[in-house]
């Protein structure tokens, strides 16, 4: 069996734990907010922009389930670049993966403060959420306690969770349930299926709230080491979130176009979202379900707080997987004899997410951000992945994926297009601001030429992207049309996933 050579950390979770932490994680407050914005952007077509969105999480999950059986280690995203090509990928990775995970902690808490703000007067300084004083003084709060729940320990926080996860699951199935008694096939028609044709569908995924919605792999890889039987365990675990929240976002999305009222749609999909400010509360009070209403405030507070104790508990391995890759302050790696919490970590990350409530009072500012950044750290998955299959080939791999030579690439692409359509507007200083840190680390840190070659990829991959998302159409200055735009990212991202594997130290 393989050993994690992490120290200090307990294996006390099972199947149903690792389950739930992944479901816990993809289900936050995307269900809550995504519906109408997607609607806003794709039209009734937004149902195939969830579907898209779900199978290109699948497809980089399979690759994540090979790298998470063979090296089932605490903060693993950060530890398969490392062992693939060196600590200058390692701190990438390091870098883009702890300012997500800490940033949509801090998403998830925001979003819960504006629904409870439905309940509670005071909270929100204006109707687009901003937090008033007493506001950011409760998401404070959550925090601490938060912070407080997960450096009790692995297990409580695994039961906690399991108990909120229960019941976010349940909500949604009821709002499924009783939206489709309201029904109405014709607004999937009365203005067409796809009135924004493929590019609405293309940036719903992307800055809709799709791709951030179900960006939540990494949580079950990063607990990788406090696993039972990983090797069995993660790839179980993580096909079956994926696959579960997919089922769940498609009927939601379902319902929620099928049971608008039709006078919401006079001034067309674009108007959607400023109708409904919290959605599902507001089309449950329209259609009369005033129960309804009153249970998804209850869930609106307790899901997305769940989805951010589920990041508290991750971001601190993925800091601790980083100071071990000795790439980032030592202390980081510390880990709590008793408890097996690796306390520094766990204190940054409280920080980080204190300090990201701060100059982004609502849900949506960050989300373009945090998309990007997250689905920029998955696309690491399919290179590390193929150049281990090339560098050890003797590498135990109890899960190895079959057709790897086809889901690989695709996957890769896949989550490159994803970034692109992003948009200009963010990519324009995410990019070149992970180009210029990176080239940094190579620069300053101890010369080794074989660990400068196998990243040079890294640097023509973002300029790469960089240049398509200035071409395109998504922000940029539209020199390259939609379908252009995503067959130069196809190609660039089929040679710079070549280029590293063949490149793995």
């Amino acid at each position: 069996m393989l050993q994690d050579d992490s120290e200090g950390f307990r294996k006390s979770l099972g199947l149903l734990d690792l389950t739930m932490i992944g479901f816990g994680s993809i289900f936050g407050s995307g269900w809550l907010f995504a519906a109408p914005h997607v609607a806003d952007i794709a039209g009734p077509a937004s149902i195939v922009s969830w579907f898209t969105g779900g199978v290109a999480v699948l497809l980089i999950g399979l690759v994540y389930c090979e790298l998470g059986a063979s090296l089932p280690k605490a903060g693993g995203v950060v530890h398969y670049p490392e062992r693939s090509h060196g600590p200058a990928a390692a701190f990438v990775m390091g870098l883009i993966t702890t300012i997500a995970f800490t940033s949509l902690i801090a998403i998830e808490i925001v979003a819960a403060r504006q629904y409870a703000g439905a309940w509670i007067t005071g909270l929100n300084r204006n109707a687009a959420g901003d937090p008033t004083w007493l506001g950011w003084g409760l998401q404070a709060v959550v925090l601490l306690g938060l912070f407080a729940l997960n450096r009790s320990g692995m297990s409580r926080f695994a039961l906690a969770n399991n108990v909120i996860t229960l019941f976010k699951f349940l909500v949604p199935l009821a709002v499924i349930i009783l939206l489709f008694m309201h029904f109405d096939a014709d607004n999937f028609t009365a203005q067409g299926f796809a009135p924004f044709g493929a590019q609405g569908i293309e940036t719903a995924v992307s800055t809709g709230g799709i791709i951030f919605a179900y960006l939540g792999l990494t949580p079950i890889l990063s607990v990788a080491s406090e696993v039972k039987n990983p090797q069995r365990t993660i790839p179980i675990a993580l096909i079956a979130s994926v696959v579960l929240s997919t089922l769940v976002y498609v009927l939601l999305q379902t319902a929620f176009i099928g049971s608008l009222p039709a006078a919401l749609m006079h001034d067309g999909w674009g108007a959607i979202g400023g109708h409904l400010p919290l959605p599902f509360h507001d089309i449950a009070l329209l259609l009369g379900l005033g129960g309804l209403a009153i249970v998804v405030v209850l869930d609106a507070i307790l899901s997305p707080t769940g989805t951010g104790n589920v990041y508290m508990s991750a971001a601190p391995r993925v800091i601790y997987a980083w100071s071990r890759a000795g790439v980032f302050f030592p202390i980081f790696k510390q880990v709590n004899a008793k408890t097996g919490v690796p306390d520094p970590a766990l204190a940054l990350t409280f920080g980080l997410a204190l300090f990201w409530t701060l100059p982004f009072p609502s849900w949506q500012a960050l989300i373009s951000v945090v998309s990007s950044a997250l689905m920029l750290s998955y696309a690491f998955a399919p290179l590390c992945a193929a150049a281990l299959r090339r560098s050890q080939p003797a590498l135990p791999r109890p899960f190895r994926l079959r057709g790897f030579d086809f889901f690989s690439p695709v996957s890769f692409v896949i989550a490159s297009l994803i970034v692109v359509w992003t948009g200009w507007t963010t990519l324009s200083w995410l990019l070149p601001f992970v180009i210029v840190i990176a080239g940094a680390f190579m620069l300053f840190c101890k010369r080794n030429d074989n660990a400068i070659r196998s990243v040079l990829w890294m640097p023509g991959y973002l300029i790469g992207l960089l240049v398509f998302s200035w071409l395109g159409p998504f922000g940029g200055r539209a020199v390259l049309d939609t379908l252009a735009t995503d067959l130069g990212v196809g190609v660039l991202s089929l040679v710079i996933h070549e280029w590293a594997a063949r490149t793995a130290l």
